[in-house]
């Protein structure tokens, strides 16, 4: 018997057919994939499996229960746990207290009812066995475990609800290589005591290691289920975009102009970027390759002032410039797509009209940002120059960001700095938790923007990426820069060589 079966879903927002007559089912002991572009329906298809939406038609079963629809509890109590992309850790609580929030073990002393800290320790201590965090005590602090950390913290936390299907919404997106690794190790443990995993990931490499069965989802609809062994990568990218994309972005290659942008003996004060050098030529993309704390994106946060340095010199067009914030930085022209889009990327509370006419407007203002007006007009025709040169779906340029898929709300906040008119556009992990058909229109964005004459700087921990789209790759250790390759002699054994001090 299935764990979970959903009927004939049926799901639509004001002027959006969000799911249309979609089936989806996931046994005892399997990873099935759950796969399809940005927008393609899949979180909205898991919201009405946890219950935060109600379908308008269908139904779904729960170990044998029919419902028409659920609630969180009712979805819960069936034993449907859900981890979403943006973890739901708490900082500010301890490790138990994350886990068992809201249903914490009372005693009583006498007409007092009281915590009971030595069951809690004890049940707590079971559970981060089962995810390998049990050199933690109970009481350690989530604020002090790593994002990889995190993620089994919430994993205990889904065990600790008895659940039957887990859910985990692109996982593997903060992870490294090894700490990858450690989590698909829990995953065939989990499977090997009946849990079901609902596996939601657009990195298919992991798909094919880890997988049983593949469902694919386009535009709201249904296009099959498959077992995972059955289907190559390039089949998968063909039924979730409907055609072969482009493997390699370097129009041209070797063309390029006089060095535009230049970065002299740049330095951090916690030692994270020592001596950092770097040259851009007009019209070329230019990579930054090396391991989880090389610096790489430490150094990008000194040249765009979010971090004070203690040495080193800016040039653009042969001019230095003096930057002291982020503020001085988009005044001199540069812009920076981080990493953590949904923290810093775009304003939660904004329309999409607003966030990405922010950054002119902020350009245009005056005393730091103090005075300026916001013209409704020019806010409007900027978002809708955005909307059409970046292919953005929306319901509408009054819809809120945060309301959008991630590669939609990756290319309005790449919108936010191309209305800014940047000269210099920093991507730090441009891709992350984006599919395969929005990342290749991200990748030709960036060729267009470097032909235009803008510099184009690619921060990435995927090396196939930094291969696709950049025309040469530096490689960064311990904040240095180690060496560099132009692409024509690059690959990813010399890259990684060099990232952990093995070539060069």
């Amino acid at each position: 018997m299935n764990i979970v079966e959903m009927r004939n879903i049926n799901k639509s927002f004001p002027g959006v057919k969000a799911l249309s007559n979609i089936s989806f089912s996931v046994k005892p002991g399997e990873v099935h994939v759950l796969l399809g572009e940005n927008g393609a329906g899949k979180s909205t298809l898991m919201k009405v499996l946890s219950g935060v939406y109600h379908p308008d038609s269908g139904s779904i079963v729960l170990n044998g229960v029919e419902h028409s629809k659920l609630n969180p509890r009712l979805s819960r109590e069936g034993g449907i746990s859900i981890i979403y992309q943006e973890l739901s850790v708490v900082n500010w609580l301890d490790i138990r207290e994350n886990i068992f929030m809201g249903r914490m073990q009372s005693k009583k002393l006498g007409p007092v009812s009281t915590i009971d800290y030595a069951k809690l320790n004890q049940d707590t201590k079971k559970l981060l066995k089962q995810v390998n965090l049990d050199k933690y005590e109970p009481n350690k602090m989530a604020s002090e475990l790593s994002i990889s950390e995190k993620q089994m913290l919430e994993i205990a936390k889904a065990i600790s609800f008895d659940a039957k299907c887990i859910v985990m919404d692109e996982p593997t997106s903060s992870l490294t290589e090894s700490e990858v690794k450690k989590l698909f190790e829990i995953i065939r443990d989990l499977k090997s005591k009946g849990i079901g995993i609902v596996f939601i990931s657009h990195k298919l490499s992991e798909i094919k290691e880890i997988g049983d069965r593949i469902s694919i989802l386009k535009d709201g609809n249904y296009v099959g289920t498959w077992n995972v062994s059955d289907l190559s990568e390039e089949d998968m990218v063909r039924l979730m975009v409907g055609r072969e994309l482009e493997k390699s972005y370097q129009e041209g290659h070797g063309s390029f102009g006089e060095v535009v942008f230049e970065v002299k003996n740049l330095s951090r004060k916690d030692g994270k970027v020592r001596d950092f050098h770097m040259q851009v030529r007009k019209g070329e993309i230019v990579g930054l390759s090396g391991l989880v704390g090389a610096g790489r994106s430490e150094a990008m946060e000194a040249i765009f002032g979010a971090v004070p340095k203690t040495s080193g010199e800016i040039l653009l067009e042969g001019k230095r410039l003096t930057i002291h914030t982020p503020y001085d930085a988009l005044k001199n022209g540069i812009g920076l797509v981080t990493e953590n889009r949904r923290e810093t990327g775009f304003f939660q509370n904004f329309s999409n009209k607003r966030n990405i006419s922010i950054a002119s407007l902020l350009k245009k203002s005056k005393f730091g940002g103090v005075c300026g007006l916001i013209q409704e007009k020019n806010e409007k025709e900027m978002a809708e120059k955005a909307k059409l040169d970046l292919q953005i779906k929306w319901a509408g340029d009054a819809q809120l960001t945060k309301n959008l898929s991630g590669g939609n709300q990756q290319k309005v906040i790449l919108g936010k700095w191309i209305s800014a008119g940047v000269k210099v556009l920093i991507f730090d992990e441009p891709t992350k938790g984006i599919d395969v058909g929005t990342k290749s229109e991200i990748y030709k964005m960036m060729r267009r923007l470097a032909e235009n004459g803008i510099i184009v700087i690619v921060v990435s921990s995927e090396m196939p990426e930094l291969l696709a789209v950049c025309d040469r790759i530096m490689v960064m250790a311990e904040g240095k820069v180690r060496g560099e390759f132009d692409i024509t002699e690059a690959t990813e054994e010399k890259l990684a060589m060099l990232a952990t001090g093995n070539g060069g």
